[in-house]
């Protein structure tokens, strides 16, 4: 009796809450430079990260989406300075490895970061990568093997596809050079065939997941990496003009990804670890969560998704999101690195859930009317 009050309890506090989320573009703005002012104050978070590294490369671009916005509603340019204090402390390299997605993905903001400014720095090094990449393509197995790391020149894990494609697909936006697509599109669709799963319409973190089940018998979809799909195709989406050949692909599959996406939000309105299996981890995984609204928000705006059906999501996975930002403004509920669904704790944090968040609350914010 006793735990089941408590439990009532709990509930009614949440939905007290969550009710208390106000859906405004200042409130929006408002928890977002908290967030982001949070992170900046805390680098890194005690985790060793290197700028260059993948988990800077989705803050940088949360940050990026946040700076447009701060500069452009306040004059604040604050966070575009830091971004480009970062940039140019790291002489806008990419990072060492030569094929692997991850060492790519930072040039995501620096890509935007040229746009802005048209310092031709911010933009050779990762061009100059692409190029490499492009002109000698990796022959290596999609049977990703951690004992062989040339099986990771590839896409080989899902979460490769929001590290690498939007580089290239920012690139043939750039300069019209159909290397670029032509390259993403061969790459991206060997991982999706290898990966997805046409059943559930979710993608299989790699080959080691494949006949894997969860405790209640379900097969193992990864919640961070289903998010890193789904958010990753509006970044290559956004870059493909309206007549190009591959644009309805991406769009037919981030829709098919849309209504997994919907099917497995909680009650509470997060998404946990193990998408297939809430109960085996049950609390938030706020990466995984912040992604799925991301890709829900631009849907919305961009009238790929029905209004009636995904905006009760996105506002549910909205409020789960702020209700899970300390009063200082740290995130928290963010799994750490890995590559499989494990628990995650209200004081757990790092930087690509905070770039995350940071893209969800940019998108709701251009959403809001």
């Amino acid at each position: 009796m006793k735990k089941g009050f408590m439990v009532l309890v709990a509930y009614l506090i949440g939905t007290v809450a969550s009710a208390q989320v106000p859906f405004t573009k200042a409130a929006t703005k408002e928890v977002m430079k908290k967030v982001a002012d949070w992170q900046i104050a805390n680098p890194n978070n005690g985790a060793e990260h290197d700028d260059l590294d993948w988990t800077h490369a989705a803050l940088y671009m949360g940050m990026i989406d946040w700076a447009e916005i701060a500069e452009q509603e306040d004059g604040n340019d604050t966070y575009y300075k830091w971004l480009l204090k970062i940039g140019r402390k790291n002489h806008f390299q990419v990072g060492k490895w030569m094929y692997h997605a991850d060492f790519i993905a930072v040039g995501q903001p620096f890509i935007d970061l040229y746009k802005k400014y048209k310092q031709e720095k911010m933009i050779m090094p990762v061009m100059a990568r692409a190029n490499w990449v492009v002109e000698h393509p990796a022959k290596t197995t999609l049977e990703l093997d951690y004992g062989k790391l040339e099986t990771l020149d590839r896409w080989a894990w899902c979460d490769a596809l929001f590290m690498a494609p939007p580089v290239y697909a920012k690139l043939y936006a750039l300069t019209g050079e159909k290397k670029y697509i032509k390259f993403m599109n061969k790459e991206y669709k060997a991982t999706y065939d290898y990966l997805f799963d046409k059943e559930e319409n979710l993608f299989y973190r790699d080959r080691r997941y494949f006949g894997k089940k969860e405790a209640n018998g379900k097969k193992v979809f990864w919640g961070r990496g289903n998010g890193w799909v789904f958010a990753g195709l509006p970044l290559i989406i956004d870059n493909l003009p309206i007549d190009c050949d591959s644009r309805n692909y991406y769009i037919q599959l981030f829709v098919k990804m849309a209504e997994a996406v919907r099917k497995t939000q909680c009650e509470g309105g997060d998404w946990r670890t193990s998408l297939l299996d809430p109960d085996s981890y049950d609390m938030p995984e706020n990466s995984c969560s912040a992604f799925m609204c991301y890709g829900i928000a631009w849907g919305l705006r961009n009238e790929y998704l029905a209004k009636r059906t995904y905006k009760p999501v996105l506002e549910k996975g909205w409020k789960s999101l702020v209700k899970a930002v300390h009063t200082d403004g740290k995130l928290g509920y963010i799994q750490p690195v890995g590559a499989a669904p494990k628990a995650a704790g209200r004081d757990a944090t790092d930087v690509y859930g905070v770039g995350a968040f940071l893209l969800a609350g940019s998108e709701l914010y251009k959403l809001i009317k």
